[in-house]
């Protein structure tokens, strides 16, 4: 599965679609369907009817796009890379930028 690689909360650019060249942080991930969805980005329009106290209308929300457009951004390069894994001297497995090596993990 492509979903290991992003976590909730990470920064990822959009490196496909109507989307490409922005960033945003990663709100929720689909695992099921290998989507991501991302704060600020990829807005879709609803059409919500109406509830008790009337509320309703055309809702705007960020709508999801899939985990292959997107590429987890590196704090050091500030651009969106590859990312590979690396096991510590403790033996905690982290996620490592491709480009400069840079631990991508807290």
């Amino acid at each position: 599965m492509l979903v290991k690689r992003l976590k909730k909360g990470d920064m990822i650019m959009v490196v496909a679609g109507k989307e490409k060249g922005k960033t945003g942080k990663i709100l929720n991930i689909i695992e099921k369907k290998n989507r991501v969805v991302a704060e600020k980005l990829n807005f879709i329009k609803r059409h919500q009817r109406p509830d008790a106290q009337g509320k309703g209308g055309i809702v705007e929300r960020e709508g999801s796009m899939h985990i292959s457009n997107v590429m987890l951004m590196c704090n050091k390069c500030d651009t969106g890379v590859r990312v590979g894994y690396r096991v510590l001297d403790d033996g905690k497995k982290v996620r490592v930028c491709k480009k400069c090596n840079e631990i991508l993990d807290d």
